[in-house]
């Protein structure tokens, strides 16, 4: 039987070796749902989709995220597009409106209107169409992007897919449009992935306040709370990344 080791932090490894954790047996069991995850949505990017079997096609992905790969849908008809895009992904994600990947977009300085504007300019179609217009057939930077949408869900170690999770999946997909739109205005990949990180966690305590919060408050505005969250955390990647400019900035030229 082949071997896959499994790097641990220090700290981690020495408390896995004190506990005596099957280390084996839990690699194992998360790797097989990782497995079923990817090749469940692969089968799934590979074949037409409509809007009325979302919930059977898409059972991890969450209500909203359902919600706006149907708004892509829509956009990618109106368009009479050959393929379903990773651009229809992403206003998809903007038309929704209210979720936390657009939450973190703002956190990170990145209006949803400029990333309107920029899908509003033409672009070239991206491969992977079936020929037929309009489809609902994902393009093949599309069925990456869902791929690794499922990827960064795990990786986090989430059982469900949300817009937060797409959001990942459309920065680090290399070839697709909207890939390109995100890393242009900034959206680099690790640092969305902090900000998501820290959008989760903001979220987690921003709920806890909600409860102790009375709901007829005026000062209370939870997608600023939510938005001072993730900025308190990102400060300090910030923070190091204009060192680094500045660093290189002043630096003699070397040619």
């Amino acid at each position: 039987m082949p071997k896959i080791n499994v790097y641990l932090p220090d700290e981690l490894a020495e408390a896995v070796k004190d506990t005596g954790i099957p280390v084996s047996a839990i690699c194992q069991r998360a790797l097989e749902q990782a497995v079923r995850r990817i090749t469940a949505i692969r089968e799934t990017s590979l074949a037409d989709l409509q809007a009325d079997d979302l919930a059977e096609r898409l059972p991890l992905f969450t209500a909203r995220t359902r919600a706006v790969v149907k708004l892509a849908i829509d956009r990618a008809r109106a368009d009479a597009s050959p393929a379903l895009e990773t651009r229809h992904l992403l206003a998809g994600m903007v038309d929704e409106g209210e979720n936390l990947a657009l939450h973190v977009l703002r956190a990170v300085d990145i209006d949803p209107a400029r990333i309107q504007r920029e899908l509003e300019r033409p672009t070239d179609p991206e491969d992977g169409g079936d020929g037929k217009a309009p489809s609902t057939h994902f393009s093949v930077p599309a069925a990456a992007a869902l791929e690794l949408t499922v990827t960064e869900a795990t990786a986090l170690g989430h059982n469900y897919i949300g817009c937060e999770h797409l959001l990942l999946g459309l920065v680090t997909e290399n070839d697709g449009t909207a890939g390109k739109i995100l890393r242009g205005l900034g959206a680099e990949p690790r640092l969305t992935r902090r900000a998501v990180t820290a959008a989760l966690a903001g979220y987690v305590h921003l709920r806890a306040q909600t409860t102790a919060t009375p709901a007829t408050d005026p000062t209370h505005d939870p997608a600023q709370a939510l938005a001072a969250a993730v900025q308190h955390q990102l400060q300090p990647l910030i923070a190091r990344i204009e060192r680094l400019e500045h660093h290189l900035g002043s630096a003699p030229d070397q040619r």
